[in-house]
């Protein structure tokens, strides 16, 4: 056991003003591309705000790539991850040869207003950002673009420099306004995914309709099956998986969220799916089937394949919660012909899907009795099948998470993983944090669990015992180390 000293509160008062971090540039460059005195300019692919002078941005690459190869002296296989200065801190990330991201992001601050009640003071607050958190976000900005794009290389082959800028600024121009560091945290680090609980029947007839529309329609290549935003069922690898789950989760699936059936599927009744009658539509593609003005143009994802990569149609076909991903390679034209088969056959036995599991879902609330607020909350996450469970976060909307605890409590649990990361052994962290909370970390064979207890007058034994509790009663089936 290690015991962590306690957390200092954020103090507050009336003549303060918080500020969040926020991004203040993002750009992308490649040192080989303007190696001689003049060309400087040449090795900018993307640099974000683009309106900043051309010098400007010329002395910023400049400094980076002073920076990077500063620090490779001291270490040349692992290179610099961030530069902290007082004002603000640079990410760097090298995800293909040459190929540098950096990300700068603002400082969260403090202004004060001083005892003459006319001038302000401001105080940066150095130590609130944690680096694993931010070196995620800018490796998922890399991977989402991968997903869309392919690698940097690919774009270099198809068409050279001007092609990669062009992609980079179509993609990032619009990806980097979703970014909301603010609300960055732990499960930025994980990058998991969150799983439906099922039971055993309606798995199987998830999985049976999955081969029964792969047979029928045989150029599906890959298909993923989702409910209420979590995964049941995925044909792709683990970590194309994860990506392509962020996107759906926080892009697509908010911007398609339908007012009058969110979250409230009902069981259907007989009479209604003897007609067929049902709830599909295609959340990518064509809009409207009957439209004769219709398009079947669908978005493009590349995944890994044996020889490297494959590119596919990413078709999104959603009835009520429950949505079926299905992957086309991309060398196929998609056409009306096809897209009416696939709804024709897929939206009436998906509607009936989503109404079972609706029911098995509402059947097994019922049993586990009534909800009333726990005296504790906790995230999950399991290294081997990156599935996260979190009761800390309320909802992941595409412009902000929610969390139900304090941001200070979120840094604690951040510190504890950085903790977790550096040694390979299984261990448990407790932390009393300054405003009677109790944080509890635990590592056990690829496992994470961090728990939350807010219990005043508790003591370190008590602490443990209700952790005991919890693993007991939340993960009863999961083995973890005492």
């Amino acid at each position: 056991y290690r015991l962590a000293g306690t957390y200092p509160g954020m103090a507050s008062g009336m003549q303060e003003k918080q500020y969040t971090p926020s991004l203040l540039s993002f750009f992308i460059y490649n040192p080989t591309f303007g190696p001689r005195e003049g060309e400087e300019e040449k090795k900018i692919l993307f640099y974000h705000p683009s309106d900043v002078e051309k010098n400007e941005k010329i002395r910023n690459v400049g400094l980076c790539e002073a920076i990077v190869q500063f620090t490779r002296t001291f270490c040349p296989t692992k290179p610099a991850k961030s530069l902290h200065t007082q004002k603000n801190r640079q990410f760097f990330f090298e995800p293909e040869n040459n190929f540098w991201v950096v990300m700068v992001v603002r400082n969260p601050m403090i202004e004060k207003l001083n005892k003459d009640g006319k001038t302000q003071t401001i105080e940066y607050q150095e130590e609130e950002m944690l680096d694993t958190v931010y070196g995620a976000v800018v490796r998922q900005c890399y991977s989402m673009y991968k997903l869309f794009n392919g690698t940097f290389a690919r774009a270099m082959e198809a068409g050279g420099v001007e092609l990669l800028m062009q992609k980079l600024e179509k993609f990032f121009y619009k990806y980097l306004q979703t970014l909301h560091l603010q609300s960055s945290d732990l499960l930025d680090v994980f990058g998991g995914i969150s799983f439906f609980p099922l039971d055993k029947m309606t798995y199987l007839k998830i999985q049976s309709f999955v081969n029964r529309v792969e047979e029928s329609l045989s150029l599906i290549k890959y298909t993923a099956f989702l409910y209420n935003d979590q995964l049941i069922w995925s044909g792709l690898e683990q970590d194309d998986m994860r990506i392509l789950y962020k996107y759906l989760t926080t892009s697509l699936f908010p911007r398609h969220t339908e007012p009058e059936l969110a979250g409230r599927d009902s069981p259907l009744r007989p009479e209604v799916t003897g007609n067929l009658l049902h709830y599909g539509r295609f959340l990518t593609g064509p809009l409207n089937l009957k439209d004769p003005e219709a398009k079947f143009r669908f978005p493009k994802i590349f995944v890994s394949a044996e020889d490297g990569y494959e590119e596919l149609h990413l078709i999104v076909y959603k009835a009520m919660s429950a949505a079926a991903c299905f992957m086309i390679s991309a060398s196929v034209e998609l056409n009306r012909d096809f897209c009416e088969q696939l709804d024709s056959l897929v939206g009436p036995q998906l509607t009936l899907l989503a109404s079972d599991i609706c029911e098995q879902f509402t059947v097994n609330r019922r049993i586990s009795g009534p909800e009333k607020e726990p005296q504790f909350k906790f995230i999950y996450f399991n290294h081997m099948n990156l599935a996260e469970k979190s009761t800390i976060h309320m909802r992941k909307t595409a412009s902000v998470c929610l969390t139900s605890v304090h941001p200070d409590l979120m840094k604690i649990l951040g510190d504890i993983n950085c903790d977790f990361a550096r040694v390979d052994e299984d261990e448990e962290i407790i932390v009393k944090a300054m405003t009677d909370y109790w944080v509890v970390g635990k590592k056990s064979d690829q496992r994470e669990l961090y728990v939350i207890l807010n219990q005043k007058n508790a003591n370190l034994i008590e602490v443990n015992e209700e952790v005991k509790r919890l693993c007991a009663t939340q993960f009863n089936n999961i083995f973890f180390l005492d």
